[in-house]
């Protein structure tokens, strides 16, 4: 990873008695795409705004390119904010929206117009910049908001949910956009959500958040596939958690047994998990092969239940079973042709279920 370009210490927040933020460490290297996440509350937003300048931290250290800029103002931290709701000046024009900063600045008008149209033709709108906010499309505002903040070249682009308020197929396209535009501009964005699919997807780092303090950091796969805690891994897509006894440990695999049942091997990342502690074991949906046979007649360890329900979502089919042998209801997501979906299987019937050692990770908590 290369320079730390935002670098946190011991930052905390606190409004009377509640924490809204606990002591956090977190360093953002130049050019990173990191996404804070978590649930309402988590503390995402505030540490946003105290890296912004918008609130004042009650103790630690905000550092960008090197600099102290723990209690300076907004304008002292070389940062650019997209808002979720655009905050364009509707009495101005494109053009206009977009010269401001470079005109707070002290830009000369002529450099001033040449970065505008540069700004424009980078968010691939250079024919609107005559048309005011209220004549633009959502999705068109949004990326004027971005050309606006993009135009003075800010070390660090701060997002708080640009894409919150537009429909599905026009988030999905800004996502691409804004991508494409980190890919070429290769400033640093830290960018907010609560979306766990939008950081999925864009997300260099993800810092997953819960009560005030930082869950788990890590990229994408590394949250999604090698959880830390069951928060993680519940908070993250789908999971199934199972309740399991671990056995004896080797490396980084550990014998398990659910129900007193030995359900061979899984993957333990976390040092601290040893032989005779209660872990939660979690399995993705979609690594869970469904078996019509009885468990008798599948080679490894296997889980049965009554199937309870089937979604069908596209290509995919969810299978919902209940009274299973762990004790607990399990989904699972099978790549059926959606024509066979409804028929291959009956309310009630017992399915056999099995997975990888690789594809089942033990937790604590």
């Amino acid at each position: 990873m290369s320079a730390s370009n935002l670098r946190i210490s011991g930052l905390c927040k606190r409004y009377g008695d509640f924490v809204a933020l606990a002591p956090t460490d977190l360093d953002v290297a130049q050019g990173e795409f990191l996404t804070l996440l978590g649930p309402s509350g988590s503390g995402k937003t505030t540490l946003l705004s105290l890296i912004a300048g918008l609130a004042q931290p009650d103790e630690g250290s905000i550092a960008i390119n090197g600099a102290d800029v723990t209690y300076g103002a907004p304008y002292e931290r070389d940062i650019g904010m997209v808002f979720q709701n655009y905050a364009l000046f509707p009495h101005m024009t494109v053009a206009e929206n977009i010269a401001f900063p470079l005109q707070m600045r002290k830009v000369d008008a002529a450099s001033a117009s040449k970065k505008v149209m540069e700004a424009l033709e980078m968010v691939h709108l250079p024919h609107v910049a005559g048309r005011y906010p209220r004549e633009l499309s959502g999705g068109q505002q949004q990326r004027i908001a971005l050309a606006r903040c993009m135009v003075y070249r800010p070390s660090i682009i701060l997002m708080d949910e640009p894409l919150g308020a537009l429909d599905k197929k026009l988030r999905d396209h800004m996502q691409l956009e804004i991508k494409r535009i980190h890919r070429e501009l290769g400033t640093t964005i830290v960018y907010v959500t609560h979306d766990q699919e939008e950081a999925m997807t864009m997300s260099d780092r993800i810092c997953l958040m819960n009560a005030g303090a930082i869950a788990q950091l890590g990229s994408p796969d590394d949250l999604y596939f090698r959880p830390r805690s069951a928060f993680v891994a519940d908070f993250l897509g789908e999971s199934n958690l199972l309740e399991a006894k671990v056995g004896a440990r080797q490396g980084e695999r550990v014998r398990i047994a659910v129900q007193g049942r030995d359900m061979g091997e899984a993957m333990a990342y976390d040092a601290a998990i040893k032989a005779g502690d209660t872990v939660k074991v979690m399995i993705r949906p979609q690594n869970v092969t469904v078996h019509d046979a009885p468990p008798a007649d599948v080679a490894g360890p296997t889980l049965q239940g009554k199937l309870m329900d089937v979604m069908v979502t596209g290509g995919m089919t969810k299978l919902y079973l209940k009274d299973t042998d762990a004790g607990t209801p399990v989904v699972v997501v099978a790549a059926y042709p959606t024509n066979r979906a409804g028929n291959r299987h009956q309310m009630g019937q017992p399915i056999t279920l099995s997975w990888k050692p690789e594809d089942a990770v033990a937790i604590l908590g």
